[in-house]
């Protein structure tokens, strides 16, 4: 591993998200150095839209993997050349030179962190939830912050539990506060409040707090999966 000269595979994991992978992919482009950046790696899961097209047209790798966030992002870690894996949602958007910082992060001895969140929002009642981003707990942590860990790092965890079809995120990183000090990077990402604004801001968040206490008191990732498609994914 070049530890002087860490360079960032950035794994984006779609599915059906033709409206929103091209500007991401700009924007990155836009608010990184290449000499940070190996690789942007979009892990398509079997989109039916122009996902795949609108992405390989802005010159990033594609790749595709069976459906399920653990497994495109799994499967995005396993080919990627980096010695930092970024996971990255499709619809968060990481701060100006994010790359500086994770880099800077990785010098200085962390291994996984995260940013802190905000969302693209006014709403007091979202920005609540998001303040708790600052506070270094698991029950703090999410997906929506992104996350960045070492190649070395990751393939020790074993990576994404695929079991879990929702809640991936959370699982991962809560093995990760047992095995490293998990660092929260002081700047923020703006991540999309499309599905609060679609749902209800208090019902959706009502329904995450949910799965959390369900995680808490025992149930297993197929309970936490019925749990969401019952309550959420309708």
């Amino acid at each position: 591993m070049k530890q002087n000269n860490p360079k960032i595979s950035i794994i984006i994991p779609v599915l059906n998200e033709a409206t929103s992978i091209g500007q991401i992919l700009r924007y990155l482009k836009k608010n990184s150095s290449k000499h940070r950046i190996k690789e942007i790696l979009v892990v398509d899961g079997g989109s039916t839209d122009k996902t795949s097209e609108i992405a390989l047209a802005q010159e990033v790798s594609v790749l595709y993997a069976p459906k399920g966030r653990a497994k495109q992002m799994n499967f995005g870690a396993e080919h990627a050349k980096g010695d930092i894996l970024y996971f990255l949602h499709v619809d968060t958007l990481p701060p100006i030179n994010f790359d500086l910082s994770i880099v800077e992060a990785f010098r200085n001895g962390n291994k996984a962190g995260c940013f802190q969140m905000k969302f693209d929002s006014k709403s007091r009642f979202l920005n609540f939830f998001a303040w708790f981003t600052r506070i270094n707990h698991k029950l703090c942590r999410g997906g929506d912050q992104s996350l960045f860990i070492s190649k070395s790092l990751f393939e020790q965890s074993g990576g994404f539990n695929e079991n879990y079809l929702v809640y991936e995120d959370n699982e991962f990183i809560g093995r990760l506060y047992k095995m490293v000090a998990f660092k929260i990077l002081a700047r923020h990402v703006k991540t999309s409040a499309r599905r609060y604004e679609k749902r209800g801001e208090v019902i959706l968040q009502y329904h995450f707090g949910m799965i959390h206490l369900k995680n808490y008191f025992g149930a297993g990732p197929e309970q936490l999966h019925d749990y969401y498609k019952r309550k959420i994914a309708i």
